[in-house]
């Protein structure tokens, strides 16, 4: 597999394989990295380096499975999949960071932030958790074992920018093994009980008609922070970030670099 240059970047620090960098900052005063929900990725958050501000990099992770590593097979196990990123970000943490995560997209970011500041000594700037129940409040859906059609349904019904694809059958079939690959990973993911805290501030963010995640399931997030705890409620549903990207990230900007 080969990655272009310009996700390669400058004297990246970020391994290719695993990150993509759609504007590369050589010497970036933060790194924000996003972690995608299940069956997304990296291009979900290209567009949002225009509207963080210039010193900041987004690193968006590229799961095995989807887009330029569409040929590796899908990591279905939780630990696999946060330890692997985990361990390809050492080289990254000559600055600070903080994580973005939606949906599983949290899930993995928790973890990954657990075993930075665990094996590191590093306490990210701040891990923010989108549409994603908090470790205590998670139960299996079963999803992951069952018929395609019903698979496909829930998929559809929290919708996204993939979700429209699944009606035609050429795309269904390249696309939705790696999502019952990534529901498998969500079904199977069993959290430490409790959650080991983690010193690093938590702002947790929901769509207000999102049909599978409450606001008592976000703010159950603070029970895993040693540090600062927000939740913040938009109009939307599960994808609510689709349609409040500028702002939002713009936002985000500024909660990330201040102070």
């Amino acid at each position: 597999m080969t990655v272009s240059r310009a996700a390669r970047g400058p004297h990246s620090a970020l391994d290719p394989e695993w990150f993509r960098r759609p504007r590369p900052v050589p010497e970036p005063r933060l790194r924000l990295v996003c972690f995608p929900h299940a069956g997304g990725a990296a291009s979900f958050f290209r567009d949002w380096p225009r509207w963080l501000p210039a010193d900041v990099e987004l690193a968006a992770v590229c799961y095995p499975g989807r887009e330029d590593r569409i040929g590796l097979p899908a990591v279905e196990v939780m630990d696999e999949l946060a330890d692997r990123i985990a361990e390809a970000l050492v080289p990254a943490l000559d600055r600070p960071l903080a994580f973005f995560g939606h949906s599983m997209g949290a899930s993995v970011a928790h973890e990954v932030a657990m075993r930075i500041e665990r094996r590191h000594g590093r306490v990210l700037r701040r891990l923010v958790v989108s549409s994603r129940s908090a470790p205590s409040r998670l139960r299996p859906s079963g999803l992951s074992r069952a018929s395609d059609e019903v698979l496909v349904r829930d998929v559809q019904e929290l919708g996204g920018t993939f979700s429209a694809a699944l009606d035609h059958p050429d795309l269904r079939e390249l696309l939705l093994p790696t999502i019952r690959a990534d529901y498998r990973l969500i079904d199977d993911y069993r959290p430490a009980e409790p959650s080991p805290r983690i010193a690093v501030p938590v702002t947790a963010l929901l769509g207000d008609r999102d049909p599978h995640v409450g606001e008592a399931d976000m703010r159950a997030w603070a029970e895993v922070t040693e540090g600062d705890f927000g939740l913040r409620v938009l109009p939307g549903d599960h994808f609510y970030l689709l349609e409040q990207a500028p702002s939002l990230v713009t936002e985000l900007g500024r909660l990330l670099t201040s102070g």
